[in-house]
């Protein structure tokens, strides 16, 4: 009899052990493969931000009701193992994805992802229009012509022609294939994190608006790679500007060649064009590039000096001098160097 009665135990016990099993396996399969519903239109945007944590991913998801329990999503996180493999990225989120489909996507893909791009110091918009084309594939015509758009300018809350000079030199994350509009935000964005008040105040004391110390800036990264030169070559338009001596600054110039840089010639100083900085006194009408912050803070602190000249001295800085007699010796020592140069 004993015998007996452990046998139909066993049974039992089978019995319910498969029951468990089935239940479990039942609850599982609803609970993470059965599709949520959510209600908001689809494809639902949703953006992973570069660094953020998987509970906030979660709280966020569950906020927007595209998740229904924030428990159940983080179990399907630990089995899938998708905690520490999310990607930052833009996700557009179909409906009726079971948890670990939508791990699976935030996981894979498809998606948008974020690229690094860097506006180099004085890159002008017209080389940035094809620079946000080759890394993150942005439509280069349209950017190209939103940056002269009256409209879109105003939007930002300017009143200038062009956005040269406001689009900041820096390393950007955008996403890949963001549209014209979003990239240029994030440029500007950039610039005015950096101006901050105390620079606008700098600005007002030295009698300039924040769009001509811009475009001195622009001017001083034309002139220069040397940070150490910016702010001597700064003085020297400083000094200019007090006694109302024409600029003179090549720089300018080769910003009206439609083709990019190349050697200035004597007609080429005779264009007809406010830009033309040998032909009208004063400052242009705008920046001839985007500067980055050491042109930027030469600009604004430049050096107290007398020099009113500058010319390249042949090692990659300029020879400054302070009346027109002694620049002409420092013309004359360039031109000697030039000529043994091509000897």
């Amino acid at each position: 009899m004993p015998v007996r009665t452990l046998n139909i135990f066993s049974k039992l016990q089978i019995t319910i052990i498969i029951a468990v099993f089935i239940a479990i396996v039942l609850t599982g399969y609803f609970t993470f493969f059965t599709p949520n519903h959510f209600n908001a239109q689809a494809p639902f945007t949703f953006e992973i931000k570069d660094g953020e944590s998987f509970t906030s991913v979660t709280e966020r998801l569950y906020e927007q009701s595209i998740i229904p329990s924030k428990f159940n999503f983080k179990v399907a996180a630990f089995i899938y193992g998708a905690e520490r493999n999310i990607k930052a990225a833009r996700f557009y989120i179909p409906n009726d994805l079971s948890y670990l489909d939508l791990l699976d996507l935030f996981v894979n893909g498809p998606a948008d992802y974020l690229k690094p791009i860097k506006i180099n110091d004085g890159q002008t918009l017209k080389w940035l229009g094809a620079k946000v084309k080759r890394d993150v594939k942005i439509d280069s015509a349209a950017f190209v012509n939103l940056v002269t758009d009256k409209e879109f300018i105003k939007s930002l809350g300017l009143n200038v022609s062009s956005l040269e000079g406001y689009l900041f030199s820096k390393k950007y994350k955008v996403y890949e294939k963001s549209s014209p509009e979003e990239a240029i935000k994030i440029f500007y964005k950039g610039f005015t994190d950096f101006f901050n008040d105390s620079l606008k105040q700098r600005a007002k004391q030295i009698g300039l608006t924040v769009h001509q110390v811009l475009t001195l800036a622009s001017i001083i990264k034309g002139e220069t790679n040397l940070v150490s030169e910016m702010p001597t070559i700064s003085a020297v338009y400083h000094n200019r500007l007090k006694i109302g001596m024409r600029l003179q600054a090549d720089p300018t110039i080769q910003f009206l060649f439609p083709d990019g840089w190349r050697r200035i010639t004597y007609d080429d100083l005779k264009i007809e064009s406010k830009y033309n900085t040998y032909k009208y006194s004063g400052l242009p009408p705008g920046p001839i590039n985007n500067p980055g912050a050491n042109a930027i803070m030469a600009a604004l602190y430049p050096d107290k000096n007398n020099y009113l000249y500058f010319v390249a001295n042949g090692k990659g800085g300029h020879n400054f001098a302070k009346s027109y007699s002694d620049h002409l010796k420092n013309v004359a020592q360039y031109r000697k160097w030039l000529k043994e140069q091509n000897k």
